[in-house]
């Protein structure tokens, strides 16, 4: 599996999203789903899923799919 399906299942499976439901343009609060504690189950999802360890500033700014791709390039994840 690379890197992007990694991410779109952990997305997922974190917030707990049907594949119908799901879409790249997905942001914070935009669902029920991806409250605050989703949100932390999320950022714990990618850290173990991708074995890195996301500073404070970027969980702050993870708020949305397409910008968690912008900051995981930062960790060589893309």
């Amino acid at each position: 599996m690379d890197n992007k399906a990694q991410y779109q299942k952990i997305f997922m499976e974190s917030l707990s999203i049907e594949i119908s439901k799901f879409n790249e343009n997905i942001k914070y609060n935009e669902i029920p789903e991806w409250d605050s504690i989703g949100h932390m189950t999320l950022m714990s999802g990618l850290e173990e899923g991708f074995k890195i360890a996301l500073e404070t500033d970027d969980i702050v700014e993870f708020d949305s799919y397409k910008t968690g791709i912008e900051i995981l390039k930062k960790y060589k994840v893309f």
